[in-house]
């Protein structure tokens, strides 16, 4: 009988605890309705203190602020991280609750660098292929263009930045950048050149074909009236061919070659 009035007590005691914890449940459910945690606010702000350059209190309300649901307590914050970074120029974002009715939002802006592909996006200065307004991009100055298979976007990138050094010395900047999907480079520069730089064979291919170049480009340009070279193919092991308006070569080859008077389109190829 004793263990009887034993077992009676702790059944007691367990249902005591369960309606207990039912009412706390409850009115924690009823605390947190209260119009008081509904949300006021979504704030704004840089990751690292910087000015936020493309998202703006009109981004976050036409693009955000309608698919945020529930209260302080109730709202899904990887649900509103998720929508951020679906917004355009929006990298990272992180989300925290501030006391009692506000959330506050940390954002990385992309950073364009230059266009990708044909389609409209955008290059990130860390890799990253977006979409946006161009326009909102190229407001200061002209992008350079970018294009390769999928997945080769952060070799392009790390490209591009050698290109500008190997080219340095002759002040020529490259303006695009084209890896085929045989992985042959390509790059235009900004005096309107397009030079076929071929497949690497090893790590220093491209080094040597850009080096042997910047080796002869003042005396091929010195060769020109006007100085313009319209392509140039880099890929031959010994030399180069290259085509101009600009130059003429003439019907004997030992004889020197000179600048042409009028413009003829032409194509040689010079062993260096």
């Amino acid at each position: 009988m004793w263990h009887d009035v034993r077992a009676l007590n702790a059944s007691a005691s367990a249902l005591t605890a369960l309606v207990v914890l039912a009412c706390t449940a409850s009115g924690a459910w009823w605390l947190s309705q209260r119009p008081m945690f509904t949300l006021r606010a979504v704030r704004v702000e840089s990751m690292y203190g910087l000015d936020l350059q493309h998202v703006n209190e009109l981004t976050v309300r036409n693009g955000v602020l309608g698919k945020i649901r529930g209260n302080f307590f109730t709202t899904d914050l990887e649900q509103v991280r998720t929508t951020f970074e679906a917004v355009p120029w929006v990298r990272k974002a992180t989300v925290r609750r501030e006391w009692p009715n506000q959330l506050i939002v940390a954002v990385e802006e992309h950073e364009a660098l230059g266009t990708w592909g044909e389609d409209g996006r955008l290059l990130s200065v860390k890799g990253d292929v977006f979409t946006a307004n161009l326009a909102e991009a190229d407001d200061d100055h002209v992008l350079p263009a970018f294009e390769g298979p999928p997945g080769s976007e952060k070799e392009v990138l790390a490209r591009f930045a050698q290109l500008r050094g190997w080219f340095a010395p002759i002040r020529l900047v490259p303006e695009s950048i084209s890896l085929s999907n045989r992985y042959a480079w390509t790059v235009k520069l900004d005096n309107g050149m397009s030079v076929e730089l071929g497949r690497e064979q090893d790590r220093n291919t491209l080094k040597g074909r850009v080096q042997r170049l910047v080796s002869i480009y003042p005396q091929l340009v010195a060769r020109l009236e006007e100085g313009r070279i319209d392509t140039i193919d880099m890929r031959y092991p010994n030399g180069l061919a290259l085509s101009s308006a600009a130059l003429n070569v003439p019907a004997d080859a030992t004889k020197p070659v000179k600048a042409a008077k009028k413009k003829t389109s032409t194509k040689t190829t010079k062993q260096i």
